[in-house]
């Protein structure tokens, strides 16, 4: 389908229906700028959703995410499966946008016609994912692809909320950084469903692996007791064997029902997050923002808690006329 220069929604989402990356990239750009179409785009979109699975990536700076995504995007090529990729980095203090191209992650697969990849920028997010990371994924979903790699910032402690994004998710260790220690220390066996000792080719990887091992015998019961794996991600050794632990997973959360709670609770916290971005917007607009600054002058010098001011800026809000679209 070839699209005019100025597109409607409904025509942009019918070329990426059909497989057209343009559509799929202006879409995506739609959902970072916030466009006012992003509703009815939604709204065209949900009945193509839910098929596509998520692998999240996450792990600390050095670690290899980039090499990691980009040789599953090989495997899963090999495999015949389409593969979309959110690569999300840290935003450009100047400009708000992504300070790692694409291109620059993920050149070898640009020629692809059945790869897609996208950087969106954090663009302050503390959580390693960018704010529009669920919607762009729902993007790709209905785009028809097969398989979506999630590759976050590393950012360290604060990098979990890919855990809720993604249906599996890998945290990625390096020898030689004090990971198998540090992951216990930092929680992140609670998000991991596989951990990838990658650079296994390294001094220590063997110590890291044994560590991580170790960690996890001490750990409490769990539905699901993380697996460790060894990857060299530039030549490929450890893939066929992180590929069928990500498949082993994939029948763990079909056969235990865990796949349709996780993405329950991902629509729960998208849902969430769309109200909560409408009722800050209806709050700005709310007297221009005169009546939240006198409230917050009041709380300020004790004149009031700021419980009931908030209460009073909810009543307000009650009362008034509906906010217009909101992404």
């Amino acid at each position: 389908m070839r699209m005019s220069a100025r597109a409607d929604p409904a025509e942009l989402t019918a070329a990426a229906l059909a497989g057209d990356r343009r559509a799929v990239a202006r879409l995506i750009s739609l959902v970072e700028d916030s466009s006012a179409a992003l509703r009815e785009v939604s709204a065209l979109l949900a009945p193509h959703t839910g098929r596509a699975r998520v692998i999240g990536l996450t792990g600390a700076p050095g670690v290899g995410k980039s090499t990691s995504t980009s040789a599953l995007v090989r495997a899963y090529r090999a495999r015949g499966q389409r593969v979309g990729v959110l690569a999300i980095d840290p935003s450009s203090p100047f400009t708000g946008g992504a300070l790692l191209g694409d291109r620059v992650r993920m050149v070898e697969h640009t020629g692809d016609p059945d790869v897609f990849v996208r950087s969106l920028a954090t663009r302050g997010n503390l959580g390693g994912l960018s704010w529009a990371t669920p919607q762009a994924l729902r993007v790709l979903d209905a785009a028809g692809f097969d398989v979506v790699l999630v590759e976050t910032v590393g950012v360290g402690q604060a990098e979990v909320d890919v855990a809720a994004l993604a249906d599996t998710t890998l945290v990625l260790l390096a020898p030689g950084m004090g990971d198998g220690i540090q992951a216990a220390k930092a929680g992140i066996m609670e998000i991991a469903d596989i951990l990838v000792v990658n650079k296994a080719d390294r001094p220590g990887a063997d110590h890291t692996y044994r560590d991580l091992v170790g960690a996890l015998r001490l750990a409490g019961p769990a539905r699901w007791r993380p697996e460790v794996m060894r990857l060299d991600a530039v030549s490929g050794q450890g893939l066929p064997e992180l590929l069928a632990a990500i498949d082993r997973h994939q029948s763990w959360l079909e056969s235990e029902g865990a796949l349709r709670a996780g993405r329950l609770r991902r629509a729960s916290e998208e849902i969430s997050q769309i109200a909560l971005a409408g009722l800050r917007a209806r709050l700005g607009d709310l007297d221009d923002g005169h009546r939240l600054a006198e409230l917050a002058a009041r709380v300020a010098d004790g004149s009031l808690d700021p419980y009931s001011a908030a209460d009073t800026l909810l009543s307000q809000l009650r009362t008034a006329s509906p906010a217009g679209p909101t992404p």
